[in-house]
């Protein structure tokens, strides 16, 4: 069992940047291969936004995901934002066959 837990959401004017957290619950972070950021938008379906898996990652642009094994943590680090990124984001690790989500964090970019 892998408990996630997001913050760093808030209310940002467009152009502005945020870093989003994701801390983990669980020893042997490290070992976690994959990680990921998604969002949801009202009335829209969940969209991947990035992903980093055997050292590599993937993401949309201006954002980025990063990782600290030391602190449990997986960020997201969000640049040049725009109205449209705004949305409900939320992390997922898959670990033993599982997937784990966050109960995600709201990010509203203001025009």
């Amino acid at each position: 069992q892998v408990q996630l837990v997001e913050s760093g959401g808030g209310l940002v004017q467009t152009g502005g940047s945020l870093r989003l957290s994701c801390a983990a619950s669980r020893p042997n972070f490290s070992t976690i291969n994959f990680m990921g950021w998604y969002r949801q938008a009202p009335g829209k379906q969940r969209e991947l936004v990035a992903t980093t898996m055997n050292g590599g990652s993937t993401n949309i642009a201006r954002f980025t995901i990063s990782r600290d094994n030391a602190k449990n943590t997986v960020y997201l680090q969000m640049n040049s934002l725009k109205p449209e990124d705004t949305a409900v984001y939320y992390c997922t690790v898959r670990t033993n066959g599982h997937d784990y989500w966050g109960r995600g964090t709201q990010v509203t970019v203001s025009s």
